[in-house]
């Protein structure tokens, strides 16, 4: 197994271990791990195309109950509760989920091959791009359609909140939709004309449904934020993506009105 793996492993087993015997953890979880470990062994010790399928079917069903914190189990503890970060802002609450980077975990250890040949140079030279460009567009639009306005801060969570959305949002959203989604759909359509735009089209859009759920501009603004990130990962790697994805989410929180604008 390689080093990548297998410190994946033991980050994952020492982490939620400490959750165990701090509480943060219920007996449901058993179930959820089991079903998982399960997932993983007819991924990568089969392969006939059924049973391989069957994983991944099995691994994207877990992965969406994660996704929502519908699973059981998991007790995350709110470490922002309802704070405006300037007056004219919503109140904001962030909590330390335990449920959704298990998604993350099991691409990291069932599917290494979201983790293209590294390049550094091409990968800074990709960032370099992708995000002033994502910058621009993303924030243009959210200003234009009145959800944010220019409100530079620093509060005092603000080295929390960038510690979760680095490794809990931004890292565990990118192998979701650009490792998993669209690096596994460009090797399922390798031989397919257009098949490289067209997987990144499909991760942005199932991307930018995923925030449907805060509203039709959300979800179009985090379709477009998408495409931003499936160029980046294209040409320079999952590295790339998550560095323009959290820049985005940096920029946005500390110079704009965050999350939005209250009511």
């Amino acid at each position: 197994m390689p080093v990548l793996r297998w410190t994946a492993l033991m980050l994952l087993t020492f982490g939620y271990a400490v959750a165990w015997v701090y509480g943060q953890l219920g007996l449901p979880v058993v179930v959820t791990f089991g079903l998982l470990i399960m997932a993983g062994i007819c991924v990568v010790h089969f392969r006939h195309w059924a049973v391989r399928g069957f994983g991944h079917g099995l691994f994207i069903a877990l992965a969406a109950g994660l996704a929502i914190h519908w699973l059981p189990g998991f007790f995350s503890a709110r470490v922002i509760a309802a704070v405006r970060f300037t007056p004219e802002a919503a109140p904001f609450s962030m909590y330390l989920n335990l449920d959704k980077p298990l998604i993350g975990f099991w691409i990291i250890l069932a599917c290494p091959w979201v983790f293209r040949a590294f390049n550094l140079r091409r990968s800074l030279t990709t960032i370099c791009f992708t995000l002033p460009l994502t910058l621009l567009v993303c924030l243009s639009a959210a200003v234009a359609m009145g959800l944010v306005g220019w409100s530079p801060k620093w509060p005092e969570q603000g080295g929390l909140w960038a510690l979760n959305n680095l490794l809990l949002v931004s890292l565990t959203e990118e192998l979701i939709f650009r490792g998993y989604l669209q690096g596994g759909l460009s090797r399922l359509f390798a031989r397919v004309p257009y098949a490289q735009p067209l997987c990144l089209l499909i991760a942005s859009l199932l991307f930018g449904l995923m925030h449907l759920g805060a509203g039709w501009q959300w979800m179009v603004l985090a379709g477009m934020a998408g495409v931003g990130y499936g160029i980046a990962y294209r040409y320079g790697g999952l590295p790339a993506a998550v560095i323009t994805h959290f820049g985005l989410n940096l920029v946005h929180f500390s110079l704009f009105t965050y999350p939005m604008f209250g009511h």
